[in-house]
């Protein structure tokens, strides 16, 4: 029996790797395009708050940008400077690589919020985002009067394809992926494989066939799908 998935984010060999059977079939695309904004960052804010991978891709490239047009150098970016305070694994360890000290990181949004409304109070923050960001941080950032500045980095847009399978399984990882995919498709019967509780948030409107990934990393997705079909491929 052959097991039909679609990947709703483009795999990385390792990635699928973790699924490395012959019964699997997997699909694979991504449904959202991701455009980063040519702007200027303000370089005032040493406290930076990041959402996700694509925010400190989209931070480094404007700072690079902005170093290279400094012809002095006087504006050089000191990634030394900067405290990090981000959400996900993956965000804080690409934050590492580039030399930035993060200072808290925790797998949701509301969970970061928690943290800086209780132990950096009286900070202030530089806020990156993309334009489809979740309201949990801003909102108790206002509500606890912490000083903060909004930015948005990315633009986050659909990327709608149309599919004719009947997948067993289809892996979501985030709510505007699902978005993107329900324009032109149904969940039907499938399988929605959730990278974390906001996503399933978003499959709940669809389906009540959900499975929520232990942690909200693509590998932990693909790890909860190989154990819901265990039975079936062995």
């Amino acid at each position: 029996m052959s097991i039909s998935l679609l990947s709703t984010k483009i795999l990385s060999t390792s990635q699928k790797d973790l699924l490395n059977h012959p019964q699997f079939l997997i699909e694979e695309y991504d449904a959202l395009k991701i455009a980063f904004l040519d702007q200027e960052i303000d370089t005032s804010y040493k406290n930076v708050i990041f959402t996700s991978q694509n925010t400190v891709k989209a931070y480094l490239n404007c700072l690079k940008k902005t170093a290279d047009l400094n012809k002095d150098n006087v504006n050089k970016p000191n990634y030394s400077q900067i405290k990090a305070f981000c959400v996900g694994e993956k965000t804080k360890a690409l934050l590492e690589k580039n030399g930035i000290h993060v200072v808290a990181a925790t797998h949701y949004g509301a969970e970061l919020a928690q943290i800086l409304v209780t132990q950096f109070s009286k900070e202030s923050f530089l806020f990156l985002c993309g334009n489809k960001r979740r309201y949990e941080i801003p909102t108790r950032l206002i509500a606890n009067n912490i000083d903060f500045k909004e930015q948005v980095v990315y633009q986050n847009s659909p990327n709608p394809q149309t599919f004719t399978t009947q997948f067993n399984g289809i892996l979501f990882f985030s709510p505007t992926g699902i978005e993107s995919y329900r324009i032109q498709n149904s969940i039907h019967d499938s399988v929605a494989f959730c990278i974390g509780t906001t996503t399933a948030e978003e499959a709940r409107k669809h389906t009540s066939n959900i499975i929520i990934a232990k942690k909200p990393t693509v590998e932990s997705v693909l790890e909860k799908v190989a154990e819901h079909y265990k039975s079936i491929i062995n």
